[in-house]
C-alpha cells in the first residue's frame, strides 16, 4: 500500500519562503515521477510541479521561477521549496505519485498572508 506524509507546511508572509516535504513508502520511488499538486477553497485543483525518475522537472506557469521541486531517492522524499510566496499560493499542497493524482498523502496547508 502506497503511503504518502507531507510536512512542513504553515504560516509565512507574502515574500517569505517554506519548504515542503512528502516521505513515500509501498513504492519503488526512484522509478516513479513525483508531484504536487495544489487545492484552495473554492479553486480548481492545481498541478504546481512534477519531477521525473530522471530529475526532470516541469512546473506551473503560475509558480515557474519561485518554486523549485527535488528528489532524494535514497530518503524517498520528495521536495518543494517555496520562495517568494504570494498570497494565492495560499492552499493545501498534496504530494502525488506521477500521473496519479488519486495517489496521495493527506496534505498539508499552506497560508500567505498580505
Amino acid at each position: 500500500q502506497v503511503h504518502l506524509v507531507e510536512s512542513g507546511g504553515g504560516l509565512v508572509q507574502a515574500g517569505g519562503s517554506l519548504g515542503l516535504s512528502c516521505a513515500a513508502s509501498g513504492i519503488v520511488f526512484r522509478i516513479n515521477a513525483m508531484g504536487w499538486y495544489r487545492q484552495a477553497p473554492g479553486k480548481q485543483r492545481e498541478s504546481v510541479a512534477l519531477i521525473t525518475s530522471g530529475g526532470g522537472t516541469n512546473y506551473a506557469d503560475s509558480v515557474k521561477g519561485r518554486f523549485t521541486i527535488s528528489r532524494d531517492n535514497a530518503k524517498s522524499t520528495v521536495y518543494l521549496q517555496m520562495n517568494s510566496l504570494k498570497p494565492e499560493d495560499t492552499a493545501v499542497y498534496y504530494c502525488h505519485v506521477g500521473g496519479r493524482l488519486d495517489i496521495r498523502g493527506l496534505g498539508t496547508q499552506v497560508t500567505v498572508s498580505s
